[in-house]
Parts: C-alpha cells; structure tokens; sequence
C-alpha cells in the first residue's frame, strides 16, 4: 500500500506512506511503489498511529442493566452491582460481549487495549473468556490483559492463589487495588507483595491505586519505593490516582519527584473520574482526576484509559478513545496548543509506551497500523471526534467511513458544510 498526501501529528504535511510486507518501509515526499501496489489519496488528512486505551474492563462491558442499573451512580454501588453479576455470568455472554466491544473499537482505531479481569471469581470464569477474546482478535487488536483482585488481593478470600493461576493460565500484567483492603497497612502489604510477585515473574504491573477522594490515601508512595526497591522501572503503572486531586500540594511537590525517579506511568480515566469522585461533596464539589498537567511536566509518562462502557460504572461510552482525549482536556483545562497534543498522545503514543507496545508509531520498520482521520491536526482531531476514514492493521484495510459531511438547503449558502479549519 502507498498512502499519498498525508499529514503527520507533529506537523509536517504533503508526504507519503509506503507499506510493504505489513511493516512501514518509508515516510517521505514523493515515494514511488513496485508496480500494482495500491494506491490510497489521504488528500492530506491527519495519519495516526493507532488509538491505545492503557486502561478498561472488557470483562463487565456492555453488561448495563444486569441484573439491575446501578441507581445511584457510585463506585461502591458499581463494585457490588459486579459482585450480584459475577454468578450469573456464562462464559459464552462474555466471550460475545467482549468480542462486539473489539469490534466498536477496531471501527473507531482503538488497535490495543490494556484489561482489568477480575480474579476474585474462582472460577475464572472472565479470566479464560477474555484469554479466548484475546487469541480471536489478535490478528487486528492487541489485547493486554490484567490479573485485577476487584475485591482485595488480601481482603478476598483465595484471591491471591486465583491471581497466581491466572498469570499461569497466561494473564500479561499483575493487578491491585490497595486502598480497598481493609487497612492502610493492609493496602501498602498487598502493593509490596504483588510488586514481588510480578518481579519474580518479569511481568508489568498495573494497580488501581488511590481511587479516592481521601488525600491521604497515599498506596501511589509505596509503589514507587517497591518499583524501584525490585528494579521495575518502567514496567510499573498506577491507575486513577484520583486521590492526588484532594492532596496538599506540599506533598504533592514530594511526591510527584518519587513518581518520576522510579520511573512510574500513570493513567487518568477523564470519563469516570470526574463521574465516580466528588459524590460526597456538597459545593464546591470536586471532579477528582488525577493532576495530569503536573505528572507530565514532572517527566511522569501519563496515558488516559476509557474505563467503561455501559457496565455497572457508567452507563454511556462508544470506544472512542477522542471523547476520552476531549474530556481530559476540558478537566485538567489542557487547552493550550502544547496541551492538546499531549491530550492526544496521552490516548496514543504514551499509552503505547504503557503497554510497552513494539514496533509502534510511524517510522520506517514499524508495524503498518494507523489511522486516517478526517482532520488536519491533532486538535482538530479532538475538537471533531474526526471520521475514521481508513483503520489499517499489518497493512491491511480493516475498516472504513464515509467523510462526514451536511447537505444544506439554505438559500444563498453552499450544498454542503465543512467542519474542519479553514486556512488560506
């Protein structure tokens, strides 16, 4: 495939794209191509490397409504809303779930998704139902899975030895959630013991941690002293991290360097943080997502997650992983040039870094997986929710839309309008 007249997310315009062999073998102004390669006009549209959600729980997607919505919105009620789903799931329900959800995503050029399967079920029930989602769609969506104790990896009754036989069972990244066991001291154990445990095993880690409004809910410290106490640094993520929204800011200039030095991504869900936190206060009342601005300008590598899609959390969502991009910028008031490129490449290229993703972006020898977005930058891309005129994985088309377009009948005005940014 040669993809002629593309524009670039750093700028540069007027170049083509030359795949061979499912891997990009050139970027540059007038390439040529071996005769009957096919031949693609961008018309100088924006070309993105794949959309990555670092995180998600494809393992409750799309189960809105069973066995009851979630009426008052809350986390907790969320968290026990899934524990009434969990013994009446079948693996086939899953299995098909998951699997439209892939399909959303691949329309959309979300191609990699980071998920949290909860291990607390002993069963396994999830657990060997998204090992099978992932071996379906590995051929057009990279799917990362999480071994994720939804009710404690020590509060919960045999979840630690479902966790360890879910990693045998093949699971990718060890799971936590430390600010919901019974005690702060139990939080800071299970932080440790989990660290040790992916050590042991050289596996990734990524903890739901400190997803809560209480600023001293502080699990985030001890996982930067055990990723760098084990030497994990840059395998270890922390989630949500939504307490740091209600820190003082004393120790957040302490903690933040911590983050940093050990080397810690982080991930910041904008859709559920600002719905889920805050849901004590009065007024003024806080949004609770994690100081985003701050990470990054302290070098911490920040990606954005979706989270959730019509499950017992959250009752909206499509898989677009730019309304993710727009609501974190409108939240963390990202609204400068600089800003929204980083908004975008928080649902790009660092949460492929999060996923620690090879052979990802846009240069020569990297995998041809890209986006063509009916947009001419990044921003406009967010302000738009751009078309996904073209999804291509390992060079293939996988996906098509039609350019959005009106038709007017407005007298004395043109039969059609365009959205995009007008330039001379």
């Amino acid at each position: 495939m040669l993809v002629r007249n593309i524009t670039l997310p750093d700028g540069r315009s007027g170049l083509d794209l030359l795949v061979q062999d499912g891997r990009i073998a050139a970027v540059g102004p007038a390439l040529s191509a071996p005769e009957g390669t096919p031949v693609v006009d961008a018309g100088g549209w924006l070309l993105s490397p794949p959309f990555v959600d670092a995180h998600f729980h494809m393992d409750a997607t799309l189960s809105y409504g069973l066995p009851r919505v979630n009426a008052s919105g809350t986390l907790l009620e969320g968290i026990a809303l899934w524990g009434e789903l969990k013994p009446l799931l079948t693996q086939e329900a899953l299995v098909e779930r998951a699997l439209q959800y892939c399909d959303w995503a691949v329309a959309r050029g979300l191609l990699a998704i980071r998920s949290h399967v909860d291990v607390c079920d002993p069963r396994l029930l999830a657990v060997e139902a998204l090992l099978e989602v992932k071996k379906r769609v590995a051929p057009y969506l990279d799917l990362q899975l999480v071994a994720f104790p939804q009710d404690g990896v020590l509060r919960s009754p045999g979840a630690l030895a479902n966790l360890e036989r879910a990693l045998d069972l093949g699971v990718d990244v060890v799971g936590g959630i430390p600010h919901f066991e019974r005690t702060m001291a139990d939080g800071a154990a299970s932080v440790k013991l989990l660290c040790e445990i992916a050590a042991r095993r050289g596996l990734r880690v990524d903890m739901h941690c400190d997803e809560s409004d209480d600023p001293l809910s502080r699990h985030v410290e001890t996982l930067a002293y055990e990723c760098q106490r084990l030497g994990l640094q840059g395998r270890v993520t922390g989630s949500h991290l939504t307490s740091m929204h209600s820190m003082d800011n004393y120790y957040v200039s302490k903690l933040l360097p911590l983050m940093a030095e050990a080397g810690l991504h982080a991930v910041a869900n904008p859709l559920i943080n600002i719905t889920l936190q805050g849901r004590h206060d009065t007024y003024p009342k806080r949004r609770g997502m994690t100081r985003v601005p701050e990470l990054l300008a302290a070098g911490v590598n920040v990606g954005f997650g979706h989270d959730c899609v019509l499950d017992p959390w959250y009752s909206l969502g499509s898989g677009d992983m730019l309304e993710v991009a727009a609501m974190g910028l409108h939240v963390a008031q990202m609204t400068s040039q600089a800003g929204m490129r980083q908004c975008f490449d928080a649902v790009t290229v660092n949460s492929a870094r999060i996923l620690g993703l090879e052979g990802y972006g846009l240069e020569p020898g990297c995998r041809a997986d890209f986006v063509l977005l009916q947009a001419r930058s990044p921003a406009e891309a967010i302000r738009l929710r751009a078309q996904r005129l073209l999804v291509v994985r390992g060079g293939r088309v996988v996906s098509r839309m039609a350019p959005a377009t009106a038709e007017l009948a407005l007298p004395g005005r043109p039969a059609s309008v365009d959205f995009t940014l007008q330039r001379s």
